[in-house]
Parts: structure tokens; C-alpha cells; sequence
């Protein structure tokens, strides 16, 4: 009996702790479970669909040619026993992709003797695989509605990419989207190695690099985040032995090359620009400036924010890192210190692609995969009303399905890029930690 009276007691305190606003509000977390659950089957009903998509455009529509034969024959060279980066090329020109490709298709060319019928059918499964992944991102993060997920399914050019034409570009980006999943999880060394995966088949990759690091130095202090990402450097090395012990020069010249001069007929983006103009150096400086520069704002200004700007964020991390000496203390290096939200992490990761992509000379449409299973949640990152982002991602697609590009196109596509990334400035910035915090202290903060 006294038991019961003291358990009373305590639930009587507990409730009168709490202010009328806490006592008015109902309780969210059935409504977040319930709007979870609608939105896991949802995306089930849509892997379905998009996997008997995928077999009839695969059965249906002709394979396109471009650039299968050159990753078979550059494949085929490396098999042989070439190790000099310089001697392996196909028909479309020289290998310029890290030794990740190498084995991913030497693999693929294992399993389908070289043929494209079976690769194509791999692709698919690659790309539900992918899009499966995406879809847990999403819910994970819950910034879409459930019905908004099935933009993901609705691209043309996309689907072209995976099953119809089978570039590295689809291996990356679900290694990357692998990655980022792993991320939201706080599995920071996991995340990174896979990562590093990606970058070894295509240096795309790279354009989340500078997020990454930034994430990597507010979850963690500098030695943390120097040790892991010392284990992506060395996924690369491991990758690239054979041939960094026998033609170094040539493989990194080759394989990290970040000056090449892409064709001007292919851009996407850039169409309008002159050609004289388009392959200068300077456009590329200026491009380079402006990339860094809107890295820099957003980090200062969005990224940052709760913790009162860039700089202070840095001397912050710079504090804790200090904190770790002596040297005996050094053991939790890498161990996470915070715990970030997984829609704060998919915001910074998201957004500093995007502003990659806007700033990049040239946007090929094999490129429209690094960036277009992220567009939905930009979209909805923006103040814009639904009815606005739906009909950005409308536009954004049909630039990409203009074929070949031309002026107006590209320079539409360039427009809708740098609306939405005015509608992701002008955003209210999420709060970046799991603390326990109120929304109320949030908000005055």
C-alpha cells in the first residue's frame, strides 16, 4: 500500500513539472511511427514497381552503346598483366578512373563473360539495391512526404543510366548512398571506408569531400578525424598498389587527374557558354572561386549556425582536441563526441554536392546520378510550396532528357540549380545535435 502511494506521489511530481505548453502538446511519437510505417510499405509498393519497370525497359527498349566496350577492353588489358595506366585504354580513349574500377569490372566481366544482356540485368539489381538504399535514407530522415518518395522512380534519364548504359557512374553512387547511410548511424569509420570504395571507381565522389569533413570535425575532434580518414587513404593505397609499385607516375597522373577539359558538345550545363570561354582556364578558376566561396557561406551561415559560425565551430573543435592530451588519453581517438541528427548530416552531405554540381564546368548525362536521387529532399529542404518543387524537379528533368543539350536548355537547367539553391539558402537551418534539447530552446536559440 505504501509502495502504491509513493509510486502516486512521484507521477504527481512528474506531472506537475511539466508547463502547460508540455501538458497541451499530444505526444508525437505514435503519429512519427505511424507516418514511418505508411511510408515503409509505400516504398516497398515502389521497389515493386520499379523492378518490373526496370525488367521491361531492359526487355524492351535497345541498349545503347557508348561506353561499355572501352571499360571491357581497358578491363581486358589490366587482366593481361598490364600494370601502366598509360597503356590501358579503350575506344572512347585512356583509362581515367582510380583501380577500383578496375577490379568492379573485372568482376562484372567475370560474371557476364562480357556480354550486355546479363550486365544490364546486374545494373538493374544494382539499381534497385540503390534505390532501396535511398528510400531508408529518406525515411530515416522523414523530411518528404510518403507520396513525394515516388519522385524517385519518375526519371527517365536515370533509368537510361543504370540499365540502358551501364556507366561507373551507378557504382559510385550506391557506394556513396551506402556510405550515407552508414553515416546517419554516427558509424563514421565504416562510412569512410566505404566511401573511400566509391572514390576508387569514380572521382565524383569527391564533390562530398568537403562535407564530409566538416561533419567528421563536429562528431569528432582533429585527431579523431585525422585517424579515420587515415583508414580511407589507405583503402586507396591498398587499391592502387599494383600499380603504384610499378608505374606510379602514370597511375596518378591518370587516375587522379582533376584538370581534365571535358568536350564542349557534351555539357549540359554550360551549352551557352562559348566554346573559347568554356575551355579556358580562367572559366575553370572562376568556377573553382565561386564553388569554394558558397562552401564557405554555407558552412558560416547554415552549417554552423548553433554554434555560432565557422571559425567558433573550428577554435571549438581545436578546444576539444586539446582536451585529449596527455597523451595516454589519446585512446578514445575517433570515438565519436556527438551524436548529429541524421537530417542535419543528410542536409550538409546533400547540399555541398549540389553546390558542386551548380559550380562544375561540365555536366555530362551520365553526371545526372550524382546528384538526382538527392534532389527530392533539396526540394523539400526549400520554404517553396509543393506545387514549386514539384514543378523545379519537373524542369530539372526535362533539361536532362534534351538531347543533344543547347543553349536554352542548358542554360534553363543552370536557372532551376540556382533557384533551388537560393530556396536552400534562404531555409530555416535544422538543429544539428541529438541532445535532448526542446524544440521551444531550439527555436530561441
Amino acid at each position: 500500500m505504501g509502495d502504491k502511494l509513493r509510486s502516486k506521489g512521484r507521477k504527481s511530481k512528474e506531472v506537475s513539472s511539466l508547463t502547460d505548453d508540455e501538458l497541451s502538446k499530444p505526444s508525437s511519437i505514435p503519429l512519427n511511427r505511424a507516418n514511418e510505417n505508411l511510408a515503409g510499405i509505400f516504398a516497398c509498393a515502389l521497389l515493386i514497381f520499379d523492378s518490373v519497370l526496370s525488367f521491361l525497359i531492359i526487355t524492351y527498349v535497345p541498349y545503347t552503346k557508348i561506353d561499355w566496350d572501352a571499360y571491357m577492353s581497358q578491363v581486358s588489358g589490366f587482366l593481361g598483366g598490364e600494370r601502366d595506366y598509360s597503356n590501358l585504354e579503350g575506344d572512347t580513349g585512356p583509362l581515367v578512373y582510380p583501380a577500383g574500377f578496375l577490379y568492379v569490372y573485372s568482376a562484372i566481366q567475370y560474371i557476364t563473360g562480357g556480354q550486355v544482356y546479363p550486365a544490364q540485368i546486374l545494373f538493374g539489381s544494382l539499381y534497385i539495391i540503390n534505390l532501396a538504399i535511398v528510400l531508408f535514407i529518406y525515411i530515416k530522415t522523414d523530411v518528404l512526404p510518403w507520396w513525394a518518395l515516388t519522385l524517385l522512380c519518375l526519371s527517365k534519364r536515370v533509368h537510361s543510366i543504370f540499365v540502358l548504359r551501364l556507366f561507373n557512374d551507378c557504382i559510385a553512387t550506391t557506394l556513396l548512398n551506402a556510405a550515407l547511410a552508414t553515416f546517419l548511424y554516427q558509424k563514421w569509420w565504416l562510412g569512410l571506408i566505404i566511401f573511400s570504395f566509391a572514390v576508387s571507381i569514380k572521382m565524383n565522389v569527391l564533390l562530398y569531400a568537403p562535407s564530409l569533413l566538416l561533419l567528421l570535425l563536429k562528431a569528432m575532434d582533429i585527431s579523431g578525424t585525422i585517424v579515420a580518414l587515415g583508414g580511407a587513404a589507405l583503402v586507396q593505397i591498398l587499391l592502387g598498389l599494383p600499380f603504384l609499385v610499378s608505374y606510379p607516375v602514370a597511375y596518378i597522373s591518370r587516375a587522379f587527374n582533376l584538370g581534365r577539359v571535358f568536350i564542349h558538345f557534351w555539357s549540359v550545363n554550360f551549352k551557352f557558354v562559348p566554346e573559347p570561354i568554356f575551355v579556358s582556364k580562367a572559366f575553370a578558376v572562376s568556377l573553382l572561386i565561386i564553388h569554394l566561396g558558397l562552401l564557405a557561406c554555407f558552412a558560416h551561415k547554415k552549417w554552423c549556425k548553433y554554434e555560432g559560425g565557422l571559425p567558433k565551430a573550428l577554435h571549438s573543435v581545436y578546444i576539444s582536441t586539446l582536451s585529449c592530451f596527455p597523451l595516454q588519453q589519446l585512446y578514445a581517438y575517433g570515438l565519436t563526441s556527438k551524436t548529429l541528427a541524421a537530417e542535419h548530416i543528410l542536409t550538409i552531405m546533400f547540399v555541398g554536392n549540389f553546390i558542386g554540381i551548380v559550380c562544375a564546368r561540365s555536366l555530362h548525362y551520365q553526371f545526372y546520378s550524382w546528384y538526382f536521387f538527392s534532389l527530392p529532399f533539396l526540394l523539400w529542404k526549400t520554404p517553396f510550396p509543393s506545387l514549386i518543387r514539384i514543378a523545379l524537379f519537373v524542369g530539372v528533368e526535362y533539361c536532362w532528357n534534351v538531347y543533344p543539350s543547347n543553349t536554352y536548355s542548358s542554360a534553363i537547367l543552370l536557372c532551376l540549380h540556382l533557384i533551388i539553391l537560393w530556396g536552400l539558402w534562404i531555409a530555416p537551418p535544422e538543429y544539428p545535435y541529438i541532445d535532448g534539447k526542446s524544440s521551444a530552446e531550439r527555436k530561441r536559440k
